[in-house]
């Protein structure tokens, strides 16, 4: 079936196609009676503008780009829920792609953001990007980049990230209201800045508590938390563990589930987590909440702020909140 133009329109109207298209913007020039005419026969025929041409005249493609080093991730999955979900409202479509903590995927997904002609691009930084020129690239062709969650550490950038050291704060100042001695923090990737903000934040809450041991130890992904945590406890049981992410608390409860251990009985738990996983089990793990949902929202909302010229590069936070749960 041959799509419906412009034209088709304005035949049977018998109005000129120039006032179509301005009653289809709604135009001040057009009146009412007129619009409502073209817009009724325009949802009748199922009329779509065509794509190419509204990007040629507007310059805005109405599609974002959004990279992630793998979607299968709570946090980014409820990151990308988010986006897509308020791109849809404003009439955006988001292009998903993966980079794989790969610098070089990240280079070529970038590459396709650019022939797809993206209005605008989220990226959370891979792990081992040191080279920031194709970002740059991007924003030499007034792409605007808003990275998120793991970000360069540099300046005149748009980021969007947690309160990653008011995280650590509240998990050290909860930890500090119990008897505790001993706490293995098992952080993750030390290259991220994310685990970069955190460790020192909880390093510098314990620095005046000598009497207490903090352990530290870094896990790339569950499987590897899982093995730090069934060696450190074959070694010594220490009173409580606290895990940087999702990732490090399956590792490690797979681990307690392993040894037959309790918490809060045997040990205790303490996590930084979006949510999802502390709330599957029971007694809840108590959790210091660092939302993709509420990151989401705000990423797209500086997004738009951008595309719109009303942006200055800098840093916005989403703030943490201590759910209290039986863990401790």
């Amino acid at each position: 079936m041959q799509n419906t133009t412009l034209k088709k329109i304005s035949e049977i109207l018998g109005i000129s196609i120039s006032t179509v298209s301005r009653a289809l913007k709604h135009h001040p020039d057009i009146s009412l009676k007129t619009r409502q005419k073209v817009i009724d026969l325009a949802e009748t025929l199922d009329y779509e503008p065509n794509a190419s041409a509204v990007q040629l005249r507007t310059k805005n493609s109405k599609l974002l780009g959004l990279m992630v080093p793998t979607v299968s991730n709570y946090f980014y999955e409820t990151f990308i829920s988010a986006v897509e979900e308020d791109a849809r409202k404003q009439g955006y479509s988001v292009m998903i792609l993966q980079s794989g903590n790969d610098p070089a995927i990240e280079l070529d997904n970038l590459k396709l953001f650019r022939q797809n002609r993206v209005s605008g691009v989220f990226t959370c930084l891979s792990s081992s990007t040191t080279d920031l020129k194709g970002f740059e690239r991007m924003r030499e062709m007034d792409i605007p980049v808003v990275f998120f969650d793991n970000v360069p550490d540099v300046s005149g950038i748009h980021k969007i990230c947690m309160a990653d050291e008011k995280s650590a704060q509240l998990a050290a100042e909860l930890i500090l209201q119990h008897p505790y001695q001993s706490i293995l923090a098992i952080f993750g990737n030390p290259q991220l800045s994310i685990t970069k903000k955190r460790e020192a934040a909880l390093q510098q809450a314990f620095q005046s508590h000598p009497n207490i041991q903090l352990l530290i130890e870094h896990a790339h992904n569950s499987d590897e938390a899982r093995t730090i945590s069934n060696s450190m406890l074959n070694k010594h049981l220490p009173d409580i563990i606290f895990c940087m992410s999702d990732e490090v608390l399956i590792g490690v409860l797979k681990t307690i589930q392993e040894k037959g251990l309790r918490y809060p009985d045997n040990i205790a738990l303490l996590t930084i987590s979006n949510g999802t996983i502390p709330k599957l089990f029971h007694p809840q793990i108590t959790y210091i909440e660092t939302s993709g949902e509420k990151m989401g929202h705000l990423a797209f909302s500086h997004m738009l702020d951008c595309i719109n010229g009303n942006a200055d590069p800098k840093e916005l936070l989403v703030d943490a909140l201590l759910v209290q749960g039986g863990s401790l």
